[in-house]
């Protein structure tokens, strides 16, 4: 387990120009103006943020760098992008332009010595690895890709395992199941991970309340957590409203 502090952040989704939120993957919901939700979480002083473009793999797209630029010099906290990443050149770009760091997913289903040529590039830190993760009706685990809609033969430890020996400095775990739901983490897929990896968990999917963040990290042993719907509607089934709990919450939410 990385000695790092414990993290709570958003998940941002970037659909053309605009933020969406989805469920298990599905049914995008227009949130809004990326910079606008930037803004406004500069002012709630979130520690850190993560922002994946769903569709510019899907559309097998380069990084819309001119969007991503806009959003990195509005942002004021260590930011995370990934969508899109075929090349260390577009890392180079990406690095450049301000993002703190890159997530690669679809990428190393085809060219896995990406991950290596970055991070002893950039260090590992700067490279978070992204797997998505399907339970099927019999309770079985396998990663997906292109955003889950194409099954591989990999386990979700199996692949993690490879990716941290790649060179990856973090996972970013996501249950298929669970996104959107606001139903809580799968806590066993988290804890699966977390305990036999030696870089951070960071988990995805599920989020509803203060106390879902709160399990990720101490009953899943997850190093951070995120959430998409808490933090860009006001409950589950209304409206657009872009907030993140007050620092007193976030203290408690990560304490050992």
């Amino acid at each position: 387990m990385s000695a790092l502090r414990r993290r709570v952040m958003p998940c941002l989704l970037l659909d053309g120009e605009g933020l969406v939120k989805t469920v298990n993957f599905k049914s995008a919901t227009y949130i809004g103006d990326p910079i606008n939700a930037i803004r406004i979480f500069n002012e709630l002083e979130v520690d850190e943020l993560i922002l994946l473009d769903i569709m510019a793999s899907d559309k097998d797209m380069r990084p819309d760098f001119e969007i991503i630029n806009k959003v990195a010099s509005e942002c004021f906290m260590p930011l995370t992008y990934g969508g899109g990443i075929k090349s260390v050149g577009d890392a180079d770009n990406l690095f450049r332009i301000g993002i703190e760091k890159i997530s690669l997913n679809s990428a190393l289903f085809e060219q896995a010595e990406l991950l290596p040529q970055i991070s002893q590039k950039y260090g590992s830190q700067a490279v978070v690895a992204s797997i998505d993760v399907l339970k099927n009706m019999f309770g079985k685990y396998h990663v997906y890709r292109e955003r889950g809609r194409k099954k591989t033969n990999e386990s979700p430890l199996n692949w993690a395992l490879k990716l941290q020996e790649l060179g990856a400095g973090e996972i970013l775990l996501t249950s298929i199941n669970h996104e959107g739901t606001w139903d809580g983490f799968d806590l066993k897929l988290i804890e699966e991970l977390a305990s036999a990896l030696s870089i951070p968990v960071i988990a995805n999917g599920g989020a509803g309340n203060a106390e879902d963040l709160r399990s990720a990290l101490k009953q899943g042993n997850a190093s951070a957590v995120t959430a998409g719907s808490m933090f860009v509607f006001q409950k589950k089934g209304m409206g657009v409203l872009i907030n993140y709990p007050p620092q007193n919450i976030i203290e408690q939410i990560i304490a050992k």
